[in-house]
């Protein structure tokens, strides 16, 4: 019963969106204004202040070696996958990928984290390798794509840092947390109640896009395409973070927490990222919602097998 208490907050939210949407309380445009709210306001903040309170040390090392492994393979896998088997357009490919291997660290991890294997130390270099790499190529790839040509700009991708608040703000907290600065505690208290709002606000923005009429969707997700990402995120990528961990020789708790943590469904956040650059919104908003259903079956199953 841990496990399914752990999800509860995640099911409660998006249906609450949902059905806010339903009954007309938010408007027609409340995923779309609460999407924008989470990404270029409340969303930054709580990278900043995760970052910056973060230790970077420790951030190489074998555990985490092998579940980046895992992560590359399967973002990968759906980005070609999406191209081969569904035709998406380049602009949708990688939102595919990250829907397929970008999990969820932050509100889903802490918890699942806590009572299957005891510690969120592993969980902290997650949040750095997502954070600090992942992210970065993907919104890289995305911006690249709203280009109308498709054109890679030198200039545009050097400027994405500035123009992007989510890693605008995740520089400025690594760069915080490299030299040891503390903000007063206005500012601090200030941020702290903002990325409080990340979490429910995106949860409720997705159940609130679940809602939107089928035809004012430009890409419908097929049922073959979730299925494709589910059996990705739940099944391939914690395989081969088992996988690279034997290569690696890692001990047990730490094999535990490399396949835990790959377990974990599709953050959000892909969500989140699909709706400010429209693309993908489709595939997104469902495979997060597919995926955090299904995964607690292979959360118990690793759990269960490596605990």
């Amino acid at each position: 019963m841990s496990l399914v208490s752990a999800f509860v907050p995640i099911w409660v939210l998006t249906a609450i969106g949902w059905a806010a949407c339903r009954w007309g309380l938010l408007g027609e445009a409340a995923a779309s204004v609460l999407g924008r709210f989470v990404f270029h306001l409340a969303m930054p903040s709580a990278l900043f202040l995760a970052l910056s309170r973060m230790p970077l040390s420790g951030f190489a090392n074998r555990s985490l070696l092998a579940f980046a492994v895992s992560t590359a393979a399967v973002v990968g896998l759906g980005w070609v996958g999406a191209s081969r088997l569904f035709d998406r357009t380049p602009g949708e490919r990688p939102i595919w990928g990250m829907a397929a291997g970008y999990v969820n660290s932050a509100n889903l991890g802490i918890p699942i984290a806590t009572q299957v294997v005891g510690s969120v130390s592993f969980l902290a270099e997650v949040v750095l390798l997502q954070v600090l790499v992942v992210t970065p190529v993907i919104l890289v790839a995305l911006d690249r794509h709203s280009d109308p040509a498709g054109r890679v700009r030198v200039r545009r991708i050097a400027s994405l840092p500035v123009r992007n608040p989510v890693i605008l703000a995740s520089l400025l907290g690594v760069v915080c947390s490299a030299v040891g600065l503390r903000l007063p505690s206005a500012a601090d208290a200030s941020l702290t109640l903002l990325s409080g709002a990340a979490v429910p606000a995106a949860l409720v923005a997705l159940g609130a896009s679940l809602h939107r009429p089928a035809a004012s969707r430009a890409e419908p997700a097929e049922p073959a395409e979730l299925a494709v990402i589910a059996a990705l995120k739940l099944v391939a990528q914690p395989v081969i973070a088992y996988a690279a961990g034997l290569a690696l020789h890692l001990s047990a708790p730490q094999m535990l927490a490399v396949v835990v943590c790959a377990g974990l469904p599709t953050a959000q956040n892909t969500f989140i990222y699909s709706q400010e650059y429209g693309v993908g919104e489709a595939v997104a908003n469902r495979a997060v919602v597919v995926t955090t259903t299904l995964s607690l079956a292979t959360l118990a199953a690793a759990a269960s097998l490596l605990g």
